[in-house]
């Protein structure tokens, strides 16, 4: 029986609750605790179960694989957060305001370790592929958080390298889940490979919709301040392009906002949001999106199995699509 989203969501966050972290010091494992509890939307380990479910596998089999890839998603975001000087995630405190750089840093280590340790309870007959398949993703993953961070020194990022971060930092976990679940599921490695594809192309649309939101989300939906993005310069496909189409006056007051340092936050948002609405970059971005949905739809359609059993990935990808937070 083919199980629900909520379902297998619901099995993951009970798993997620029974992690022992009874290991001492707790100093090491109190923050590890904590980077798992403030939630999120538990995205790439219900991505596993979903696979797995697809080809009518027992769960039970890929419940450590899906808890070890949302271990490591919150390690890069713990990093991640360290690396920003983030002072808040979901609405909390980040692991290294409350516990310390130090302690984060390494309890983040620790939970890279971890992840691995899950990744290792997967059938025997596939451990060595699967295992394969997430040190290459594990690896990409760092490869693009490394150019997010070099775009910040660069004023020429192209549309391309941009597109190419985000599918190492962002997309590839996602079709490395989907990938892992399919495996573990009994796919084919042609049906595999396809479901990575889907993964993907639901990847570059979630990170250009992020993108999106930030700009032209509903505060009170979105879960934080619109335009946060844009005060700080940040190289997203917005800046990017319009970096690129501008011109005259309109390219010389972008480059002006760029490099103040001293300016009214909403003042800023309001005049380079200006600019990406004269040059029409929200169709056009909407009109990306769209583009990578639609090649995830392909690729899953591709795949030898009914649509009644591929009506829960559909409905994630289409939440993801067009979500306002």
């Amino acid at each position: 029986m083919l199980h629900s989203a909520e379902t297998l969501s619901k099995r993951i966050d009970e798993a997620i609750r029974q992690i022992p972290f009874d290991l001492k010091p707790a100093t090491l494992f109190d923050p590890i605790r904590y980077a798992l509890s403030v939630g999120g939307k538990r995205i790439r380990p219900l991505l596993v179960l979903m696979a797995t479910d697809l080809f009518g596998k027992e769960l039970e089999s890929s419940l450590g694989p899906a808890i070890g890839i949302e271990i490591f998603h919150n390690f890069t975001l713990l990093h991640d957060d360290l690396m920003d000087n983030s002072d808040i995630r979901r609405g909390k405190p980040t692991v290294h305001r409350k516990y310390g750089t130090n302690s984060a840093i390494l309890s983040g280590d620790a939970m890279l370790i971890e992840s691995y340790r899950y990744m290792a309870t997967a059938p025997p007959a596939i451990l060595p592929e699967l295992l394969a398949l997430f040190t290459k993703t594990a690896m990409e993953v760092c490869q693009g958080q490394q150019l997010d961070m070099d775009f910040e020194k660069r004023s020429d990022v192209t549309e391309s390298e941009y597109l190419e971060m985000i599918r190492l930092k962002t997309a590839v976990l996602l079709g490395c889940a989907l990938k892992m679940g399919a495996m573990i599921g009994g796919a084919t490695s042609q049906d595999a490979e396809l479901l990575y594809d889907f993964g993907i192309n639901i990847g570059l649309a979630f990170q250009l919709k992020d993108d999106l939101l930030d700009v032209y989300g509903d505060p009170r939906t979105f879960g934080k301040n619109i335009g946060g993005d844009i005060v700080c310069n940040k190289k997203t496909y917005l800046l990017i392009k319009a970096l690129k189409t501008s011109r005259g006056s309109q390219h010389e007051e972008l480059q002006r906002w760029i490099a103040a340092t001293q300016f009214d936050r909403e003042e800023k948002i309001a005049s380079v949001k200006n600019i990406y609405n004269d040059l029409n970059l929200r169709d056009i971005s909407e009109n990306l999106i769209e583009k990578y949905y639609l090649a995830a739809l392909d690729a899953l359609s591709s795949i030898l199995i009914s649509d009644e059993r591929k009506k829960e990935l559909v409905s994630l990808a289409e939440n993801l699509m067009y979500r306002v937070k």
